[in-house]
């Protein structure tokens, strides 16, 4: 049994302990991976779930498609994998049920927000007098503080990010599609990864390969944010935006990092609100230390856009780890005080309707005065 996951659960049945929970039924992908260590490659959008059940003491149990059963057996520390069928003896439904009527379940807390509406009806309707409560609240504050172990990983995923980065500055020229520069990045992190993996027994399950949609956008359409790559060939005075959110994954750990660039030349004015996004995104770099609010961080950086005449068009970053959001987040309104070991990533930008937008992110950790990078990369200005 894995040394770590144990200590896990164990503390999470006692805060269930602590606040009369009996059972919590875990469906989210992120979070079975943080009690269970499986992750499975078959989701609820295929009508097969994946249910992690967490009593408040004793043993928990694994319920995984049949087809998955083998993988999850050789991964998880968890002995009491139950496999299902499709369209055999209620498929999920069944050992799910005798579990929640075996344990005698009084109180069960599920991901309030993230349990797929297939899994929450039929608990509703088949237990229509236990009352119900969110459990998302404990599993969020375990995960909030990271380890030195959990940092260590984070920073190779770090690496894996800049690795990217840099495949995608060797590929961008002038003539070049985007999706030419998509790949490249796929490529230089990939090979990243496999570095960190090679000849560990313990991760012979993990991919290296970098997966999802690159978030790329060139020209005018750089105000457009979260526009994937396309066919567009990349063109003399383009700026080019490379954002890493959702694909700078490593070993189930989710950073944010961007970068922007100009290609063969750059106007005084495009220079200008890179320059103005850089010290937004410093201004909040300088607030950021233990005990300070998130919100204070986020109106660090809102002060210079104001101040240039911008209004903010988001919020200044998020927390991150086993997902891509946690919490907190760096936005008005969010008065969590930060705390040494949190990990969050810091984005700052701006927009020009219809031109083009300038933006840069980083992603960090959170010490007693000050932080670390977990992607320290140049982001001066710089022209291909």
């Amino acid at each position: 049994m894995s040394d770590v996951h144990l200590r896990r659960v164990t503390e999470l049945q006692r805060r269930m302990t602590d606040e009369e929970i009996d059972l919590a039924v875990v469906t989210d992908p992120d979070s079975i991976y943080y009690v269970a260590n499986y992750w499975g490659y078959m989701g609820v959008e295929l009508g097969r779930p994946t249910i992690v059940l967490v009593p408040k003491s004793g043993d928990c149990v694994l319920i995984t498609p049949g087809m998955e059963a083998e993988m999850a057996r050789h991964m998880t520390w968890i002995k009491d994998v139950r496999e299902w069928v499709d369209g055999i003896d209620g498929e999920w439904t069944t050992p799910l049920e005798n579990v929640i009527k075996r344990q005698k379940v009084r109180t069960l807390a599920t991901e309030r927000l993230k349990i797929p509406a297939l899994i929450s009806t039929f608990i509703n309707v088949t237990f229509p007098n236990v009352k119900y409560v969110d459990v998302s609240r404990l599993l969020g504050e375990m995960r909030m503080i990271k380890t030195q172990e959990e940092i260590a990983i984070m920073r190779q995923a770090g690496q894996v990010a800049i690795a990217m980065n840099q495949a995608a500055e060797k590929t961008i020229g002038i003539g070049v599609p985007e999706y030419e520069v998509a790949l490249a990045i796929i490529a230089g992190g990939t090979r990243k990864a496999a570095e960190f993996l090679d000849g560990h027994e313990a991760d012979q399950y993990v991919s290296p390969t970098i997966y999802n949609l690159q978030v790329l956008q060139s020209g005018h359409d750089t105000c457009m944010v979260h526009r994937r790559s396309t066919t567009r060939r990349i063109q003399r005075g383009d700026p080019i935006y490379l954002c890493y959110c959702g694909i700078a994954n490593f070993k189930e750990f989710k950073l944010g990092f961007d970068r922007f660039y100009f290609v063969g030349a750059v106007t005084d004015e495009q220079a200008r609100n890179y320059e103005m996004t850089i010290r937004a995104q410093r201004a909040a770099l300088s607030a950021v230390r233990s005990g300070v609010l998130a919100e204070e961080v986020h109106a660090a950086a809102d002060a210079v856009y104001r101040e240039a005449g911008f209004a903010p068009g988001y919020r200044t970053g998020r927390a991150i780890g086993y997902s891509i959001l946690e919490k907190p987040e760096l936005k008005a309104g969010d008065k969590t005080p930060l705390q040494a070991g949190m990990t969050v990533c810091v984005d700052a930008g701006i927009s020009v309707p219809g031109r083009y937008g300038t933006r840069v992110g980083d992603s960090i950790v959170v010490t007693k005065t000050g932080f670390e990078y977990l992607t320290p990369y140049p982001k001066e200005l710089r022209v291909l």
